[in-house]
């Protein structure tokens, strides 16, 4: 089996990554969730994971934006819309995607840390992957204005130095 791995532009390749979101959160499923309501980022890059017998099996997301922590100026990436195919999980490939994106990330020199936001259910998955959870608060940009946002648990993850405390600003939609 052979596995194909691109990384591509955000915006460009939507159209490629719409129909898995579409099947892993349908919009009847995402209106129901905590944060069915939240206005996301527009990823800057996309991790796809393609098998010549599947077409496109997982999805990630990668965001890169300058955010504060306790009030500095920090580059940051981010990883977000993480999604596998119902009948091709448990094969790694979430596991492949996310290193890919982390590996890109380290590529970005400005890069300090890496941040998501997951579910309850997720915890386990990333915290397996070394990530940790962010204990202090998060805050981003929604139609309304500033909002602490507290529908998901922040992770991070370290590129240079990932803070585990204070406050994080991401300057802009949270992903």
């Amino acid at each position: 089996m052979s596995i194909e791995i691109d990384i591509l532009n955000g915006d460009a390749s939507w159209s490629i990554a719409e129909p898995l979101h579409s099947a892993v959160w349908p919009r009847h499923r995402v209106e129901k969730q905590p944060w069915g309501h939240v206005m996301w980022a527009h990823a800057d890059l996309r991790v796809l994971i393609e098998t010549p017998e599947d077409g496109l099996v997982c999805h990630v997301g990668i965001y890169f934006r300058t955010a504060t922590w306790n009030g500095q100026k920090v580059h940051v990436g981010g990883i977000g819309g993480v999604c596998t195919r119902e009948d091709r999980r448990g094969r790694g490939y979430a596991t492949m995607a996310i290193d890919a994106a982390v590996h890109t990330m380290r590529a970005n020199e400005a890069v300090r840390f890496a941040i998501l936001f997951c579910e309850p259910h997720n915890v386990a998955f990333y915290e397996a992957r070394n990530w940790r959870a962010f204990t202090g608060e998060v805050y981003c940009e929604q139609p309304e204005g500033r909002v602490r946002f507290t529908h998901m648990a922040p992770y991070v993850f370290d590129i240079v130095r990932a803070p585990t405390l204070g406050t994080i600003d991401l300057c802009g939609l949270p992903w």
